[in-house]
């Protein structure tokens, strides 16, 4: 069984992508980005990406292929084929239980679809009992402010992502509220990581930068 998250480190890419940045779309060094990628499935095997589009729908792998589903989350029930999910804010989902695993991609858009909820009954579907969640990095309640019409609108559907920026203006806190999703499906053995990408520097962060790379949670059965 693997769980893990990369970070900026170990890298080869240059500039505001310093240095492992494994994201394709990013206008970063495609060269460098295939080093990148190719350090990771030199440490963990093969990875299958997935081309994330903040929805809810979720591919099941059956073996790693170099063309990335259109997908915000993956499901195996094979052991060895390692699956990803990329972040610089949002939080890297990863499932897991003896007879499958996930890589689930949860931003604000993901929180209100349900990726997660439905990622989890797929993987009871195919038979999982007993699922374990980690939350990796991912942008905290205090540094992810939005404005008021899109505070109230997630609120709405989920009260305990309501936060507060350090000055007060509207925050939404979505690991809080994914870890209350997952509790009231069943989910007990939830690991939050509770680094915040915004203020790790160890990290890329799409909200803190702007034009930057993108880490990876990575899950293998």
């Amino acid at each position: 069984m693997l769980e893990t998250f990369t970070d900026r480190s170990g890298g080869v890419s240059q500039g505001v992508f310093t240095s492992f940045n494994l994201g394709d779309h990013v206008s970063d060094d495609p060269a460098d980005v295939q080093a990148n990628r190719a350090l990771l499935a030199s440490k963990f095997g093969p990875v299958q990406f997935m081309n994330q589009v903040h929805g809810s729908r979720i591919a099941i792998i059956e073996s790693v292929t170099d063309e990335a589903p259109t997908a915000d989350a993956l499901v195996t029930g094979i052991a060895g084929l390692s699956l990803a999910v990329m972040v610089a804010d949002c939080i890297p989902l990863l499932l897991t239980s003896s007879e499958a695993v996930a890589a689930v991609h949860v931003g604000r858009r993901g929180l209100v679809n349900g990726v997660a909820v439905k990622t989890i009954e797929l993987m009871r579907e195919m038979g999982a009992r007993k699922i374990r969640a980690v939350l990796g990095p991912a942008i905290c309640g205090r540094c992810y402010e939005v404005s008021q019409e899109v505070h109230d609108e997630v609120v709405a559907l989920h009260r305990l992502a309501s936060a507060q920026t350090a000055s007060g203006t509207p925050a939404l806190d979505l690991p809080k509220a994914l870890k209350t999703s997952l509790t009231a499906i069943g989910v007990s053995d939830i690991n939050d990581l509770q680094i915040c990408t915004v203020e790790s520097p160890d990290h890329f962060s799409y909200r803190r930068d702007g034009i930057t790379g993108r880490q990876v949670g990575l899950v293998s059965l």
